[in-house]
């Protein structure tokens, strides 16, 4: 089997060095408040791409011979990694195609074209996507360029950890997230060598245990909608599941509610952008804390690429998950100034109404009632709580809509 080694790794850093950002690991006050942990964070969201995937394939196509980047090359992604191989195959003259999934996030195949490629969308999934790179290349006598299956872009994902261990040399575990296995391979290689007692953690998103099942020798379930649509595959690679597995010491499953959480964390407590697998190595903390507490942990953001309507929703979805908005059902008599009396108690008690809306046919309001729905946004659960309060002491309980 195709390994890959610490000498290759290195030997990646000084190839691609000054061609992708040297992004910073800084640790987080807040983060680590929330979370137990102390909390580092790489931000590899500030890639030129907004992802780390740029390392991996710029190394790879340094790599080509000077015959193969005149032929050109291909990808299946779901993509951060169209993007990065997209990007420096047009800074270095190679020409690319790039296949994708149907409901790849549309900034992500919209990005991938403005870096010069041929963008094809096909097949349901990553790996119907790839069975189509796979035919393409055939036809066109293209060079192949595996999204994680590939040595030469394992070698790149590990300079991630050279770079994390110089700024914090003092970590202890490395919480990383899994599709196919390249990031965490690379990882797990370099930062083994420079630690040999760090522990190495798997993050892989509940509805996409390909890596868990494999290790636990059953057949994977997988498939969903999935916000973490950048770890969402069926298969693991080969090459990535055999360099890594020796190397971690358990794979982590996290659900969509602490995805969707640790993408609002990041962008209320550091202002920054994380996408859905981006955000999954602090979904990890939060779904795991006793796997974390007290510990220096590492996390890599690695990509930032999320639809803005999708972000607008997940942040959304946080203030009710905080009770910051809240829907109030209340049920009262059909007569002039009742809406006026039940807003004056909710703006006398610092609540801000969003929407009202009127429903007189519901079978269990009286005929001479009337139902309103009120959208309310407050400032945090106990303030909600004194506004249902109050709202009770005038005559008006609300129950939850």
């Amino acid at each position: 089997m195709t390994t890959v080694s610490f000498d290759d790794i290195q030997a990646a850093a000084a190839r691609i060095s000054g061609q992708v950002e040297r992004t910073p690991t800084r640790m987080s006050r807040t983060l680590s408040a929330i979370t137990g942990a102390e909390v580092w964070v790489k931000f590899e969201n500030l890639q030129f791409t907004a992802a780390f995937k740029e390392r991996g394939a710029l190394n790879k196509l340094l790599k080509l011979s000077p015959a193969e980047r005149r032929r050109g090359v291909i990808a299946a992604s779901a993509g951060n990694h169209a993007q990065g191989l997209a990007y420096h195959a047009s800074r270095l003259g190679v020409p690319a195609v790039i296949v994708m999934p149907r409901g790849t996030p549309t900034i992500k195949a919209e990005h991938t074209r403005a870096h010069g490629a041929e963008v094809v969308i096909e097949g349901e999934t990553f790996d119907e996507a790839n069975a189509h790179a796979l035919a393409i290349r055939e036809q066109r006598d293209l060079v192949y360029v595996h999204a994680f299956n590939d040595p030469d872009v394992i070698a790149g994902q590990g300079t991630i950890a050279l770079e994390m261990l110089t700024d914090a040399p003092d970590l202890q575990v490395l919480p990383v997230p899994i599709g196919g296995g390249g990031l965490i391979a690379g990882i797990a290689t370099a930062a083994k060598t420079l630690k040999p007692d760090i522990r190495i953690l798997g993050v892989e998103a509940a509805m996409y245990p390909s890596f868990t099942a494999r290790m636990r020798g059953l057949t994977p379930h997988v498939g969903g909608q999935t916000i973490a649509e950048g770890i969402a595959v069926k298969q693991v690679g080969d090459v990535s599941y055999a360099i890594a597995r020796p190397l971690i010491e358990d794979v982590l499953l996290v659900d969509e509610p602490f995805i969707e959480r640790a993408v609002a964390l990041y962008a209320n407590v550091e202002k920054t952008v994380a996408e859905g697998a981006g955000a999954a190595a602090l979904a990890a903390l939060l779904s795991y804390p006793n796997q974390f507490r007290g510990q220096r942990t590492g996390c890599v953001l690695c990509g930032g690429n999320i639809d803005t309507r999708l972000l607008a929703s997940v942040l959304n979805r946080e203030l009710v998950r905080e009770q910051r908005i809240v829907s109030l059902k209340i049920v009262g008599d059909d007569r002039p100034g009742l809406l006026a009396a039940v807003s004056q108690v909710i703006g006398d008690n610092g609540g801000n109404i969003i929407e009202v809306a009127h429903n007189r046919l519901a079978l269990d309001v009286p005929a001479k009632g009337a139902e309103f729905d009120i959208m309310i946004e407050t400032r945090d659960a106990q303030h909600t709580q004194e506004i249902i309060d109050a709202l009770r002491e005038r005559g008006y309980p609300p129950r939850a809509a």
